[in-house]
């Protein structure tokens, strides 16, 4: 265990390295932007000859900071490596306890008494011998036990941070995917600092002449996308009487709260995000009708998709093959430029189950079919069902071509006691990210109701729980 509490200790000290690199990559690349204004002004030999030399300077240093992020990322590799190792040759209890079944889905803990176990819980997946294994490890009993020991002292406690083992590390992670049904969809991007999104702009055509003629020039433009980072989290008072229960109840209660509501939130913003403390949305940047203030001077130009890229199915088309037939006309406005060519499409259950009916024939033996198996027929593409959106929306396009920026990772802390009188304690989750959609001419909002008040998707659909704590 020291060893392994050594290597950590070693690779916090290369990330460290690392960030201090990031900044002086940053630092570096604001000297590009600044040569690239020298260049253009530049006029006489000597002019260039002194600009050339700065380039070829910045040049060698950006080569040599490569070199040393590359060997950094080489060493905290290797030494993940040997935590791996170390952590395979930990001893496992020899003794769990056996599983028994009750009316509740109960189970024998690893100390003997009964922990309720939820079918949706974290630990879904795991036999009994892997549950156990875990709450056994040392690291995890550490932190559960310093929980309880912050909570048993009569005096407040300062809400210093408690730090989660490197295993509740990654089961927060596997939940976050698993409640966050976009974060797959999407282009995740862990980052430290303003993250920027280099675009090379639209490729300039060659031009033909004759073999010996002389070569027209062409003009390539370089665009960038810069995202920040917002918090997203909450707090939530847990029982005290549940913390004196099983470590498996602890554990459970905790990690589900964090991460199916961070998981919520974030799926919330990649649709409809504000762009205020928070990710700007697909609809919200579909239902721009002038360039927004976050636009940034050296992105792509704005362009107006209000009209083209929010839209409602026409009303006339009442057949399943004229329905059809509108849908993937409307959908297919979607470009797939720069993406990886990977469609999604988010709706609620109902509208899936609608396409479905109208999708419905039958084969050759009579049996009823349905055209939609996990996709949105003909057009392709995956369906993912989340509940908050309106009934009849769907909102999607080319998922790589929307910029999730994560900030950092869940941090769990312990407040002071609050909720004393009332026998709780507050437990807080937070994480940070930003995002946008990269080009809006991906995506698309549409809805399938035919009524005579039909209107395609808003950035209003969907209400975010309010920021009371900050007015």
């Amino acid at each position: 265990m020291l060893k392994i509490l050594m290597l950590r200790k070693k690779i916090d000290q290369r990330k460290e390295a690392l960030a201090a690199l990031a900044e002086e990559e940053k630092k570096l690349q604001e000297r590009s932007q600044a040569l690239e204004g020298s260049i253009d002004e530049a006029k006489t030999d000597e002019e260039l000859s002194v600009v050339e030399e700065e380039v070829e300077k910045v040049a060698a240093e950006k080569a040599e900071l490569a070199e040393k992020k590359s060997k950094l990322e080489g060493e905290i590799a290797a030494l993940e490596g040997e935590i791996k190792q170390l952590a395979e040759k930990e001893p496992k209890p020899t003794d769990p306890a056996p599983e028994t079944k009750g009316d509740e889905g109960r189970e024998k803990s690893s100390q003997g008494g009964e922990a309720r176990m939820r079918t949706n819980s974290v630990f879904r997946g795991m036999d009994i011998q892997k549950r156990s294994a875990l709450v056994a490890r040392e690291d995890v009993r550490e932190f559960l036990t310093r929980v309880r020991g912050l909570i048993g002292e009569k005096r407040a406690v300062t809400g210093a941070d408690l730090t989660i083992p490197d295993v509740l590390l990654g089961l927060l992670r596997d939940n976050l995917h698993r409640y966050s049904k976009l974060i797959s969809k999407v282009n995740l991007r862990p980052v430290g600092g303003v993250a920027r999104q280099n675009i090379v702009g639209a490729i300039p055509e060659g031009i033909w002449t004759e073999m010996v003629a002389t070569l027209n020039e062409a003009t390539l433009v370089f665009n960038q996308l810069q995202v920040d980072g917002y918090k997203v989290g909450s707090y939530f008072p847990i029982p005290n009487s549940t913390i004196e229960d099983s470590d498996l109840n602890l554990a459970d209660e905790v990690l589900t709260a964090i991460a199916q509501g961070i998981g919520l939130a974030l799926d919330k913003a990649i649709l409809y995000g504000t762009g205020v403390k928070m990710p700007v949305g697909i609809v919200t940047r579909l239902a721009e009708i002038a360039q927004p203030a976050y636009w940034g001077n050296r992105e792509p130009a704005w362009t107006d998709l209000h009209d083209t890229h929010l839209v409602a199915i026409d009303k006339t088309a009442t057949t399943p093959n004229a329905f059809f037939a509108d849908l993937i006309l409307k959908l297919g406005v979607v470009r797939a430029n720069y993406s990886d060519g990977r469609l999604f499409w988010a709706m609620n259950t109902q509208t899936y189950r609608t396409l479905q009916s109208k999708a419905i024939n039958f084969n050759a033996a009579g049996m009823v079919v349905a055209g939609v198996q996990n996709t949105v027929p003909v057009i392709g593409g995956e369906a993912v069902l989340l509940d908050f959106i309106p009934n009849n929306h769907i909102i999607g396009g080319y998922g790589s071509l929307y910029l999730l920026a994560e900030r950092k990772g869940i941090q769990l802390a312990q407040s002071e006691h609050a909720q004393f009188v009332q026998d709780n304690t507050l437990f807080k989750g937070t994480a940070r990210y930003d995002g946008r959609p990269v080009f809006g001419e991906a995506f698309v909002g549409l809805t399938i109701d035919q009524g005579l008040a039909a209107a395609p998707p808003a950035p209003n659909d969907v209400v975010f729980a309010p920021d009371v704590a900050n007015p």
